[in-house]
């Protein structure tokens, strides 16, 4: 789920010389307590100077099935439930459709041994959130194309208690942080079940493009295309072609959609952790507008736009 991935870099902590193999067990802790612990709380979001306070239900089934919900408690309501990682419903603020597999907090696999190739994982030491005991671990980028990671895991069950994303200079860019948490009571049914501000949510069936339709000339090391589809758009009705990318903890989603109008220009922006890039290209089908959004840093998702190209195939039709 996504909140467990959001884990980063902190750079005043003090480090303790422990093996890396006990923060990779670590990790493995946190992805089987992702599959199997059910548990309730309070936790507290942070972005950009701006907190908001939400209560999340989780309930972890015997064959790894899951059902969540989650409901902001302060501000305007938004309520989202989830099962088996695919959006059920979402308050009226949220998209009445989505593409499918690509709604908001979709799973993403943490992998810790190919981790290791693209971040430096340490244990730094000990703290305490919520009232529980947690060991912290930092997830340190090797190069400048990512961001890092602080993970404060529970001692008990190897939930995160509190993470925080800073850039590459150090500055918050975004914060989790339990308040309460129980993992021993029982969640009763009508904690799992929306609200009636909770709309249903239309999935819709993506096709997919012909195999190597676009293409990205350079991406950071580590990343890989971890899907592909396409889909009319609800205002124009032209169709978009949306990639998604990963490294097994980061991602970034690509959008290409037709222009037909000189007065579309580039455009950058970054809310949090979350950059917006949109370039635009010329090819052999007319003007494209190229729009990479994504938890990367502005100059990683500036380069993977200008670098996306059409096929050969379609460049020559």
């Amino acid at each position: 789920m996504r909140f467990f991935s959001l884990l980063l870099l902190a750079g005043s902590l003090a480090a303790m010389p422990v093996h890396a193999a006990d923060a990779q067990n670590w990790l493995s802790r946190l992805l089987k307590a992702e599959r199997q612990q059910s548990f309730q709380g309070i936790f507290v979001y942070e972005r950009n100077g701006s907190f908001s306070t939400h209560a999340i239900w989780h309930q972890a089934g015997q064959n790894g099935e899951s059902r969540e919900r989650l409901l902001r408690l302060d501000g305007a309501p938004v309520e989202v439930v989830r099962v088996d990682g695919r959006l059920q419903c979402g308050s009226s603020i949220l998209a009445d459709q989505l593409i499918e597999g690509a709604g908001p907090w979709p799973p993403r696999p943490l992998e810790p041994q190919r981790l290791a190739e693209w971040y430096e994982i340490r244990m730094v030491g000990e703290s305490r959130v919520a009232g529980r005991a947690a060991v912290v671990l930092t997830i340190l980028p090797r190069d400048q194309y990512r961001y890092g990671f602080e993970l404060h895991l529970d001692n008990e069950t190897a939930l995160p208690l509190k993470s925080l994303l800073l850039n590459e200079k150090g500055l918050l860019l975004e914060r989790l942080q339990f308040t309460q948490l129980d993992t021993s009571t029982p969640l009763t049914k009508d904690k799992l079940e929306p609200g009636p501000t909770c709309r249903p949510v239309e999935i819709l069936q993506a096709a997919s493009p012909r195999q190597g339709a676009w293409r990205s000339e350079w991406l950071p090391p580590g990343f890989a295309l971890r899907s592909m589809h396409t889909q009319p758009s609800p205002v124009s009705g032209e169709t978009i072609t949306y990639l998604m990318y990963g490294d097994g903890l980061a991602r970034f989603s690509v959008f290409i959609e037709p222009l037909h109008s000189p007065l579309v220009e580039d455009a950058r922006s970054q809310l949090g952790p979350t950059v917006a890039v949109s370039k635009r290209m010329s090819t052999a089908d007319g003007d494209m507008m190229v729009t990479v959004i994504g938890e990367v840093p502005l100059g990683t998702a500036e380069r993977i736009a200008l670098s996306m190209r059409a096929s050969e195939e379609q460049a020559d039709r």
